[in-house]
């Protein structure tokens, strides 16, 4: 399998632990200062050589990709929790959030996942939709932070290409993924007001 064609597979989870519980796994590793640690929240749910008194990867996740494995990390996301059911996620969802907030409310922003530290950044850019809001996602990551001030319209020409650089940046399905979160957060908030 070629490296470019292994899936990035992200999956956010209201409890990690209770997801696991059903689950035949091993931890992903990773090397911290020539020391095998276990990753944060890769797995493996396939079959992959692992320490059985540890149950961490034999391979560390950088290498296992290159060998193939697919990782998957199982992310703890706080908000799913206050969602009763998937028809109380759906209406979170569709409706439309008080975007305005978001730049004139810095209480209101600051409770927000994802963007709450960036009420400044957020009062000059204005986000008001899905799309824009991706894009803002991705524009406070390492390798896209030079396009702040920007207009729309430049940003959303380069926003998607891949830095030439090792700088952290999100792929569009993150960032579409992570707005629609911002957005069901911001209805729950004004929900639970």
């Amino acid at each position: 399998m070629n490296k470019k064609d292994i899936p990035d597979i992200d999956i956010d989870i209201g409890n990690r632990k209770d997801v696991l519980n059903h689950l035949d796994y091993v931890n992903a590793s990773i090397m911290r200062n020539n020391k095998q640690e276990r990753h944060s929240t890769g797995i493996y749910v396939t079959d992959i050589g692992n320490d059985p008194r540890t149950n961490l990867a034999t391979y560390d996740y950088k290498n296992a990709e290159e060998l193939g494995y697919i990782k998957l990390d199982l992310l703890n996301v706080h908000v799913y929790d206050k969602i009763k059911n998937d028809e109380h996620l759906d209406s979170l969802m569709n409706k439309t959030p008080s975007w305005n907030r978001l730049w004139t409310d810095k209480n209101f922003c600051s409770q927000i996942i994802h963007i709450g530290n960036y009420f400044d950044i957020l009062k000059q850019m204005k986000p008001d939709s899905i799309e824009r809001m991706a894009m803002f996602i991705a524009l406070i990551r390492p390798a896209k932070k030079h396009l702040i001030g920007k207009s729309w319209k430049e940003i959303s020409e380069v926003i998607w290409d891949k830095p030439e650089t090792d700088e952290f940046y999100f792929k569009k399905s993150h960032s579409i993924s992570y707005a629609h979160l911002v957005v069901v957060h911001m209805n729950l908030i004004e929900e639970l007001e």
